[in-house]
């Protein structure tokens, strides 16, 4: 190994197949985690002199910029659904007469699982076809169909349930 200490490309190729592996455990794509590991490893190799073990620093570093990613999707997720909300009500607005309808078709989408509401919002509101949703979510189209399906069945049961809508 002291002839790769300072060879990146010797270092990624013994490692980077099992850092992506460790990266994917804790974010959603392949590609999520190629970028956790990508960001990984140029934190590493900056200060990777500094290491007592090189190797334990350098899956270290993964496991932090994994769990960064985590928390930073965290944040945006909370982000885009508080911006999200104003646009929610704009859709669903109507004349003042209409508020009791209004508030009860709020509360029917805000019951549905997030993922099942969030294909519902670009099928319906969004126009999306399901490849395009698939392709948003980092699902299959099948999938995101299938979603679309159950959210639809539930919005169904509810509103029969309910007759002010």
């Amino acid at each position: 190994m002291a002839g790769e200490r300072d060879d990146w490309a010797a270092w990624l190729q013994r490692h980077g197949p099992t850092l992506v592996l460790l990266a994917r455990q804790r974010v959603a794509s392949r590609a999520d985690a190629e970028d956790v590991v990508q960001e990984a490893f140029v934190r590493f190799w900056r200060s990777r002199q500094r290491a007592t073990d090189p190797t334990a620093y350098l899956y270290t570093c993964v496991q932090n910029c994994a769990l960064n990613w985590q928390r930073g999707r965290g944040r945006r997720s909370q982000r885009e659904q508080a911006a999200a909300r104003p646009e929610a009500e704009e859709w669903l607005a109507g004349p003042p007469e209409k508020d009791e309808h209004r508030a009860a078709l709020e509360t029917v989408l805000r019951d549905l699982p997030d993922i099942q509401r969030e294909v519902l919002v670009m099928k319906v509101w969004g126009g999306l076809t399901f490849p395009q949703i698939a392709e948003a979510l980092g699902v299959s189209a099948n999938t995101a169909a299938s979603r679309y399906r159950y959210a639809l069945a539930k919005l169904r049961s509810r509103l029969t349930e309910n007759p002010l809508l």
